[in-house]
């Protein structure tokens, strides 16, 4: 087995030259009990050698994507807690103890830095994030009723049992929707904390697409709402051909009680077609729910086995 760090910072980097040295030397100097790691993402920027110089240990990932880098980092280190961010200078230092000791403390298995409680929304400059973060924050908390502030931060500390039994799925920056989501489905203990956002200095680029990464966002929480929540999400598609047939039932049987003819067979046919969907997809939904809370229940005997082997 790997040696266990008391804390391991983890930092995803793709092409984050500028900045990736300051992120180190302030992470080393606010968590120095802490082992600094940066994943390297096929950088052609010389992220890696800055990164070395500041002190920190450099992995390389090969497979593009942010969610991949953390499917690695997750996978390789064994820590008793791990601090995540980005390396672009966006996140401060200073919040990093604080973050660590609340999953130290077992007073949370996903500490969250909440950046839109204080000064993201003045400091963001790309346009339509703002809106993108407010309506990813609305779906989540809605549909899989929380009150969390902020989704999409790059920044959190977990603890153990999480990083162990996170199955990362995403491949790029949906990977903190999914983060979220799976924290609050398996009842993980969720704290924020404000930070004080910043944006990229002058000269940084951002590798979020807003168009493209936001629409595989909002695809990512639809998918796991089917996932998690398959009742609600077939149920609502079973009453939309439910309310279809009838729609297309109701002229038909008028016509029949009122002349004994039924001159509409094709309205009938697709009726009767619309009605079998529903009860279909009501049937799917019935199954697949319980085979989710079965799945639940074999991993709260997973979190038994992974307690006693932490």
């Amino acid at each position: 087995m790997s040696r266990r760090d008391k804390i391991a910072v983890l930092i995803p980097c793709y092409n984050e030259s500028k900045t990736i040295g300051k992120v180190v030397r302030d992470l080393k100097e606010a968590l120095p009990e802490a082992v600094v790691y940066v994943y390297d993402n096929n950088s052609t920027d010389g992220t890696d050698e800055i990164a070395k110089e500041a002190g920190a240990v450099v992995r390389y990932e090969y497979r593009q994507g942010k969610g991949n880098v953390i499917r690695s980092m997750f996978r390789e280190i064994e820590a008793d807690c791990y601090l995540m961010l980005d390396g672009d200078d966006t996140y401060p230092a200073e919040a990093a103890a604080e973050l660590c000791s609340l999953v130290l403390e077992k007073k949370a298995d996903m500490a969250v830095g909440d950046r839109l409680s204080s000064t993201y929304f003045t400091e963001n400059k790309r346009p339509f994030h703002n809106l993108g973060n407010r309506l990813v924050r609305w779906l989540i908390n809605t549909l899989f009723h929380n009150k969390i502030r902020d989704i999409m931060t790059g920044y959190r500390a977990f603890s153990y049992e999480f990083v162990k039994t996170f199955p990362v799925l995403s491949r790029g920056f949906e990977i903190e929707t999914e983060m979220t989501i799976h924290a609050v489905d398996k009842n993980f203990l969720i704290q924020e904390i404000p930070i004080q956002y910043q944006d990229r200095p002058e000269g940084s680029q951002s590798k979020l697409n807003t168009y493209s990464d936001g629409f595989r966002v909002l695809k990512t929480i639809a998918v796991l709402f089917k996932e998690y929540h398959p009742a609600v999400f077939f149920d609502a598609c079973a009453i939309l051909f439910f309310a279809a047939s009838v729609g297309l039932s109701i002229p038909v049987l008028a016509d029949y009680f009122a002349t004994g003819q039924v001159p509409r067979f094709p309205s009938l046919i697709v009726a009767g077609v619309f009605l079998t969907i529903a009860l279909l997809l009501w049937a799917s939904g019935l199954i697949l729910q319980v085979i989710v809370k079965k799945h639940r229940q074999l991993f709260e005997l997973f979190m038994n086995q992974i307690h006693e082997l932490k």
